[in-house]
């Protein structure tokens, strides 16, 4: 697999994937994995082994050790304008043959996020993120409430905070 990504100069697109695909989709790199799976990150999000994309938007966090890919994906719930995040159980991929992988998740995950703060609130406090979603103009601000804030505060803050914000630009700045 190696040799022929390195001679048509790009990833090879995953068997089953190319019908899945956004159009303006582009795989950017593939992993192998144990029994012949595959793992693709593509500029919309990344692809597991059970051809289920999860967006960068969507990963709060993301580390590479020891041949493992740990990836912490977040569902969403809507709070007016923003959506609250709830972190899911850390996932670990075995990436036999990683590849670009790693490096490309970390890039676009850490990319995908223009803004972040910190707010405490009572019990706690939340994190209020502005990120990019691939395939979408602007940016959505996320909020993810800290252990112990009350869930129902944290989301009227949130649509409030949402409310407030000015329209961010639809690119983000450069680095």
């Amino acid at each position: 697999m190696r040799l022929i990504e390195r001679l048509l100069g790009r990833p090879v697109l995953p068997a089953g994937l190319a019908g899945l695909l956004d159009p303006d989709e582009h795989v950017l790199a593939v992993a192998a994995m144990p029994a012949e799976e595959l793992l693709a990150a593509t500029s919309h999000g990344i692809w597991l082994p059970e051809r289920r994309r999860v967006g960068w938007h969507l990963i709060s966090r993301a580390g590479w050790a020891d041949g493992l890919l740990t990836l912490v994906e977040a569902t969403e719930e809507p709070a007016g304008a923003a959506v609250l995040l709830t972190d899911l159980a850390p996932r670990r991929l075995r990436l036999t043959e990683p590849g670009k992988v790693p490096e490309v998740v970390r890039r676009r995950v850490d990319d995908s996020i223009r803004t972040r703060h910190h707010r405490d609130l009572p019990g706690g406090g939340a994190w209020f993120v502005q990120r990019k979603v691939a395939g979408r103009d602007g940016f959505q601000l996320q909020v993810r409430a800290d252990p112990g804030t009350d869930p129902d505060l944290v989301r009227r803050v949130a649509a409030e905070v949402a409310t407030a914000l000015p329209p961010p630009p639809t690119e983000p700045p450069a680095r």
